[in-house]
């Protein structure tokens, strides 16, 4: 689905919130370039620390403006991490990502015949639009494949979520391997 990319030109600090997790938590906007490993250094605190504080569900994916939370860590964080050594993590390249409270009608049933190359275009786009995430929030546009809400129809569930993004992509563009090129060539789906 065409989104517009938030891309922020430097990280921007908007205040400083108080939570049970951290005491004193800047919010920062990610930037081109941004790991969370680096954040962590910048910051001074844990990988395990920004990933817990944001829920992230997958720790070596973070988005180009997307809003983390980022405290200082304490001595627990610390020392769980020097055992563990410094995680590397990748930025993605375009939207926004944010875990959301998602509307999940659990009687929805629904098995992807996608299988082969088109199977792996459709998991590289999902990757891109919201790191696989089927909680993943941008604006209107929302789960695993980044689909408007009215697309949806009010049904977030992983079963809809894969129903609706394989009629979209059919209908639009024949195949997810086309909308993996229409992707590759705009930035968007």
């Amino acid at each position: 689905m065409k989104k517009t990319a938030v891309i922020a030109s430097a990280a921007a600090l908007t205040g400083v919130f108080a939570s049970a997790a951290v005491a004193n938590a800047d919010t920062v906007t990610v930037k081109s370039g941004d790991t969370v490993s680096k954040l962590a250094k910048d910051y001074n605190t844990t990988v395990d620390a920004i990933v817990n504080t944001n829920k992230l569900s997958n720790a070596n994916l973070i988005f180009v403006g997307q809003k983390l939370e980022i405290g200082e860590a304490t001595q627990a964080d610390n020392n769980q991490q020097a055992a563990q050594g410094q995680q590397s993590q990748q930025v993605a390249p375009a939207a926004s990502s944010q875990q959301a409270t998602t509307n999940y009608n659990t009687n929805s049933n629904y098995t992807s015949n996608v299988s082969g190359n088109e199977q792996a275009a459709k998991e590289w786009i999902a990757a891109r639009e919201s790191g696989g995430n089927y909680g993943a929030r941008n604006g209107q546009y929302i789960g695993r494949y980044q689909l408007s809400a009215s697309y949806l129809g009010g049904d977030y569930s992983p079963a809809n979520q894969e129903r609706v993004a394989d009629q979209y992509v059919a209908s639009r563009y024949g195949s997810w391997s086309a909308a993996q090129s229409h992707w590759l060539s705009n930035g968007w789906y």
